[in-house]
């Protein structure tokens, strides 16, 4: 029995706003065949976006860098999990600039697995990727969505620091998801914490204010209006700039059920609360996620 099957019975019945086709199979199969001759993975694949056919027409992808294997454990995500995670492809870099001039890229995000195993967490195999593709792409725009690279012997002040080697190259946006609200934190994140990823936002804000911060918010764990415009509010108090805010799916049985299918209208009207209390770009709808159409925010 899996861990969540006791819930079955209870599954809600997913509704027509929520289903969607994935786009051109010829666009998907390009980039697929690209990044799989390179044995490199994108977040598009590994979490089987929705969105992914209509992103690679638009020449935006969303590349997961040091392996598709995560050292936490989140209860709502696709990707892998595991405590021994592949040794970093010391040729990712270049094959990820490759696949960029390959399929015309022209505004990158480069996300990763939580890489708890690593001394820097991984951020400085962001700043050698982002080198790479402006070695080869220097018109491309690059967005990172990063973990909250808290860990190791000197937690705070060493999160501080990768923060910094990031922000220091320069992204085009720096995103970090806060996925839930404050209550739902333990059940959905393993592994983070509320404020700890609020933190994330203000120390990029600090050190170079001019680079725009991004967030997420899935809804349907069980979260009330008041405690996503809650939400909005604290990232709003960093001076976060961008929200996007999308339904939570079950990916399979073995992650959390969906407790409500939020209809357009209420995504519709969070979005405009988003607007009201001043984020400069909101994509708020069902099937929104933290990349989705990333490139015209910028």
């Amino acid at each position: 029995m899996t861990k969540f099957a006791s819930k079955r019975n209870l599954e809600l019945t997913v509704p027509t706003w929520v289903r969607r086709s994935i786009g051109k199979a010829s666009e998907i199969s390009t980039v697929q065949k690209i990044i799989k001759q390179r044995q490199i993975h994108t977040i598009c694949e590994e979490g089987r976006c929705p969105n992914r056919g209509e992103c690679y027409a638009q020449k935006t992808a969303s590349f997961l860098l040091m392996g598709p294997v995560c050292t936490r454990a989140c209860a709502f995500c696709q990707v892998d999990k595991g405590h021994a995670p592949m040794p970093l492809d010391p040729d990712e870099p270049r094959k990820v600039a490759e696949s960029v001039q390959l399929l015309g890229l022209r505004y990158v995000v480069l996300t990763s697995v939580a890489r708890d195993d690593l001394p820097d967490q991984g951020a400085s195999w962001f700043v050698k990727t982002m080198e790479a593709i402006r070695e080869d792409n220097p018109e491309t725009q690059i967005e990172v969505l990063t973990a909250d690279f808290w860990g190791g012997h000197s937690q705070e002040a060493g999160q501080r620091d990768r923060i910094a080697t990031v922000v220091k190259a320069k992204p085009t946006c720096y995103n970090h998801n806060i996925e839930t609200v404050r209550r739902l934190q333990g059940p959905v994140r393993r592994g983070a914490k509320y404020e700890r990823s609020l933190q994330v936002l203000q120390i990029v804000k600090e050190i170079d204010a001019s680079i725009p911060t991004k967030s997420g918010i899935m809804l349907g764990h069980g979260e009330t209006e008041a405690e996503v415009i809650e939400t909005m509010t604290d990232l709003r108090a960093l001076e976060c700039d961008r929200l996007t805010i999308g339904q939570y799916l079950r990916p399979s049985l073995e992650h959390l059920p969906v407790q409500k299918y939020w209809t357009p209208e209420e995504f519709e009207h969070l979005g405009a609360i988003a607007r009201e209390i001043g984020f400069t770009h909101v994509r708020s709808g069902p099937l929104v996620r933290s990349s989705y159409h990333a490139g015209e925010e910028s």
